[in-house]
């Protein structure tokens, strides 16, 4: 997959000579609702001998406009990326949002980043697509500048979590369940285990002193899963994948007043120095709520039924 930042006019051009189908928008998670639109893209693509695309942006539009209300990420820019080569796109595009970015109309949209930028020929989006200052320009709006400009605009369906269930699949509704610990719901959302990925920082290394050593990992700029214990795995840098028991929370048995929360990871059968190491955990399912205990011995027994529950699952 050919990764583009921030091309410029007819920089795509060389490398698909016969046009491009795209897809458009932030895609936090890539999650099913999203695969929809990537799967129609590659329909389109094939068929018209094009090049399959997916544009997106870095970072969240929020953080540029409403920084103090920027949700938390389901998935970094470049874990999305190779989310989107996984997806089997032929090119990927990443335009960075700013302010003037955010104050193009919704033509000077389209004309600059998807029929200068890509010489576009179908644009593959969701129903629900805005884009534009104000988010002013929808569906409508870019299918009279496909007329005009010259491509065609295909909307897709919005997918809901059920044929029973109105409720759509979407980023918002992944992080509504990610907050309330439905790691389950999360996934088939996903379509995938919910990935976070970071790097293993110092901690007051109190779980070694009891048997249960923990690889630390802060979550910044992330959507925070609840409060918990949870099954989950750990793939490292070297590539092996080790069953882990999560502790997500603020550690109340031993500290009262710790504003964020932590990720503690106890990978089972493993005791090596991973410091500084980024690794990625995979949650697998929700086991029981964070606690305050009444001392060391308390909480180890509790942690033995937690690794318990871990191999089981």
């Amino acid at each position: 997959m050919k990764k583009f930042r921030d091309p410029n006019p007819g920089d795509v051009a060389p490398v698909c000579e016969t046009g491009v189908v795209t897809a458009i928008g932030f895609f936090d998670g890539a999650h099913l609702g999203h695969q929809q639109v990537f799967d129609q893209v590659k329909a389109f693509a094939q068929a018209a001998d094009c090049c399959s695309a997916v544009v997106t942006f870095d970072p969240h539009p929020a953080q540029v406009l409403r920084p103090e209300n920027a949700p938390g990420l389901i998935t970094s820019h470049e874990h999305k990326l190779e989310l989107f080569e996984e997806a089997g796109f032929d090119i990927a595009v990443t335009y960075s949002f700013n302010k003037e970015l955010a104050d193009l109309s919704p033509r000077d949209f389209v004309q600059r980043l998807l029929v200068e930028g890509l010489q576009v020929k179908n644009i593959v989006v969701g129903e629900d697509f805005h884009f534009g200052a104000d988010r002013a320009g929808d569906v409508a709006t870019l299918r009279e500048l496909g007329e005009e400009l010259g491509f065609e605009v295909s909307p897709v369906v919005l997918l809901t979590q059920d044929q029973s269930d109105s409720l759509l699949v979407s980023s918002t509704a992944i992080r509504r369940a990610l907050a309330g610990g439905d790691i389950e719901k999360v996934n088939a959302m996903l379509g995938r285990p919910h990935e976070i990925r970071g790097v293993v920082v110092h901690g007051d290394k109190r779980g070694r002193t009891i048997g249960f050593p923990t690889a630390n990992v802060r979550l910044e700029h992330m959507a925070v899963p609840a409060d918990g214990v949870y099954a989950a795995e750990v793939e490292l840098a070297d590539g092996s994948v080790h069953k882990t028991a999560v502790n997500v929370g603020k550690r109340p048995t031993f500290h009262q007043n710790q504003s964020e929360s932590l990720l503690e990871a106890h990978l089972l059968d493993f005791d090596e120095d991973i410091y500084d190491q980024q690794i990625s955990v995979r949650l697998l399912k929700y086991l029981r709520s964070e606690r305050r205990f009444a001392g060391i011995e308390q909480l180890k027994e509790q942690l033995i039924q937690d690794v318990k529950a871990v191999r089981s699952s």
